[in-house]
């Protein structure tokens, strides 16, 4: 899982790749296991209470975000 987030975090110039510091992929792994985690938690909910819950919901929103944030600034 970390070779396809440590591709997306390299930084491309003209001349050379600058790879990303390693605990920025850790952070964005770590991130991306959450909100799967938080998805599976969501779908348990709605499978066994039959409620929706935004809690969940707005935690999910927020990883995201996060994790896109992430990723479109470090390539600018």
């Amino acid at each position: 899982m970390t070779d396809w987030i440590k591709k997306a975090l390299t930084r491309r110039t003209k001349n050379r790749e600058i790879p990303p510091d390693i605990r920025l992929v850790y952070g964005v792994k770590f991130a991306v296991a959450m909100t799967l985690c938080l998805s599976a938690l969501e779908i348990a909910h709605l499978t066994f209470l039959g409620k929706w819950n935004s809690e969940i919901f707005a935690a999910i929103t927020g990883l995201t975000g996060t994790v896109s944030g992430i990723l479109i600034a470090q390539k600018t």
